[in-house]
This record gives C-alpha cells, sequence and structure tokens, in this order.
C-alpha cells in the first residue's frame, strides 16, 4: 500500500510541473496576441489602400498585365500555404493544411497543376512524409514575421507569375492562411491574390459601387502596374503572415489553457487516490496493531493459566 501511495504522489508532482509549463505558455502566448493584433491593424490600412490603388489603375486603362488580366484557359495555379513552425496549437496548422488540401483538389479538378509554397516546419514536414514536391519553402519566423519575411517570400511567387507557363510560371496565385477574427476564432481562409478580382477588390477596398476618379498614367498604366505589382503581392502576404501569428498564439493560448484545466483536475483525482490510499494504509495499520495487542492480550492471559 505504501509503495502505490509513493507513486500517486510521483505523478502529483510531475503532473503539477507540467500544470507550470502549460501556465506559463498560456500566459506567453496571451501577451503575445496583443502586440500581434497590433500588427495587423498597422498593416491593414496599407495593403487596403494598397488595393484600392491597383483597382483603380486597372478599371482606369485597358492594359493586359499579369496583376489584373484574366488568362482564358489558365493550366497552372502556384499555393502559397501559411502553417506554424511549432506545435502546441491545438488543430491550428492542420486546419490550414486541409483547407490547402481542399484548394489543391478543386484546381487540379480544373484541370490545373499546382506549384506548392509552404511557410511553416509543420506545413513542410507534412509535405515531406508524404513526399509531395515542394517548389519552395520558408520557415523561422512564423511568431513573429516582418515585411522583409514578406518580400522574400513573394519574390520567387512573383518571378513565377511573371514567366510563361512553359518555362515554370504560373497563371495564379493563391493563399491560404488562418485568418484572426476574435481571440476565440480563427479561421482557415483561401484567397486568389493574382490574377486580381476586381471586383472583389472593389469590395475589399471599400470601393464597390463607387464612381473612381479618373487618373492619368505617367509614363504609361503598364509602368505604374509593373510597381504596383511587387508592392501589392508583399502586403497581402504580409497582412496574411500577421493574421496567421496572431491566430497561431490564440490556438496556443487556448491549447494550454486547456492543458492547465486538464492538469488541474487529473491533480485532484490523483489527490483523491492518494487519500484513499493513505487513508487505507492508516487503517491497516490500525488493524494490524490492534490484532497484535489482542493476540498478545490473549497470550498474556493464557501463561497466566
Amino acid at each position: 500500500m505504501g509503495a502505490q501511495l509513493r507513486v500517486y504522489k510521483r505523478r502529483i508532482r510531475s503532473v503539477t510541473a507540467t500544470k507550470k509549463i502549460t501556465k506559463a505558455m498560456e500566459m506567453i502566448a496571451a501577451s503575445r496576441i496583443v502586440k500581434a493584433q497590433r500588427q495587423v491593424a498597422a498593416s491593414t490600412p496599407y495593403a487596403t489602400e494598397l488595393t484600392r490603388a491597383v483597382t483603380a489603375v486597372a478599371t482606369g486603362s485597358t492594359t493586359k498585365h499579369p496583376l489584373t488580366t484574366e488568362v482564358e484557359a489558365p493550366v497552372r495555379a502556384a499555393v502559397l500555404l501559411i502553417t506554424s513552425d511549432r506545435g502546441l496549437a491545438g488543430g491550428y496548422s492542420s486546419n490550414a493544411i486541409k483547407a490547402a488540401d481542399r484548394l489543391t483538389e478543386r484546381l487540379r479538378g480544373e484541370g490545373k497543376e499546382v506549384d506548392s509554397y509552404i511557410v511553416g516546419r509543420k506545413g513542410v514536414a507534412y509535405y515531406t512524409f508524404r513526399e509531395r514536391k515542394i517548389a519552395d519553402s520558408w520557415s523561422g519566423f512564423t511568431d513573429n514575421p516582418t515585411y522583409a519575411d514578406a518580400k522574400r517570400i513573394a519574390a520567387p511567387l512573383i518571378e513565377a507569375v511573371q514567366q510563361e507557363t512553359a518555362e515554370g510560371g504560373v497563371d495564379e496565385l493563391h493563399i491560404v492562411f488562418t485568418e484572426f477574427i476574435s481571440m476565440l476564432t480563427q479561421t482557415p481562409v483561401e484567397h486568389r491574390l493574382l490574377p486580381l478580382s476586381l471586383e472583389g477588390a472593389a469590395e475589399e477596398a471599400g470601393t464597390k459601387g463607387e464612381i473612381l476618379p479618373l487618373y492619368d498614367f505617367e509614363p504609361s498604366a503598364e509602368d505604374v502596374l509593373d510597381a504596383l505589382l511587387p508592392r501589392y503581392v508583399e502586403s497581402r502576404i504580409y497582412n496574411a503572415l500577421l493574421q496567421a501569428a496572431a491566430s497561431k498564439h490564440a490556438a496556443t493560448r487556448r491549447a494550454m489553457k486547456s492543458a492547465t484545466d486538464n492538469a488541474g483536475e487529473l491533480i485532484k483525482s490523483l489527490s483523491r487516490l492518494a487519500n484513499a490510499a493513505r487513508q487505507a494504509e492508516i487503517t491497516q495499520e490500525i488493524s494490524e496493531i490492534v490484532g497484535g495487542a489482542s493476540a498478545l492480550s490473549d497470550a498474556t492471559a493464557g501463561s497466566d493459566r
């Protein structure tokens, strides 16, 4: 019985230590969410206004450009998937991967080849384990992305969009990430970045149904679109990285809170079992003492006769 009590006490100490770790991780994630939310709020207006500018240029000119021109028969698409570098975030990465898989299946159903670009070690590990081809990947910054990271990701994607499909280029560029809606809600979403849907862009920029002013483009509308193309892609990827980072921290906080609560319940359960084992041990010791005293009394009474 004493050995069983020691086992319970050892498990209680182990679970208590785990609870302290998960509580600390919950508090760290909660503190990071605030910073991530501020970064999302700061980057969104720039991305929105840039989309507004691109929409104005596209609607005010007849120039055919990869940024705004639909390909008649697209044959290849690029999908950028944003996951996390680390786990302990519930189903955060797996939900984004599932959304990317659904998008990939839909694009292939439309007869398009798909090139996969992955951000985050979780996504890379998933694709590598299943021996899926990865066109390019990046990792090591998903918890705190910078604009430089977005530029590094955007460079090969822009190059692929500007190339002919026969030379390895793509006709469409899609992005899959987890949108931060609130502390309790984060939803995997997919957007087509290129070619830019003018109706969708106008709705996003708040100009749907609005009469845009007429512009003169210097030196030309094509040159203006060439200048806006990298900035548009970079800004959208940067905003997606920030949204994903905030979502990841929120998912980590929720997962760690659940783990902390479960550890507390397990400690209570183990404490009850330990108390029951200790009570049984005390009862057994008392029974042994009473039995020994009774036996001694009987032996003494027999010697007196």
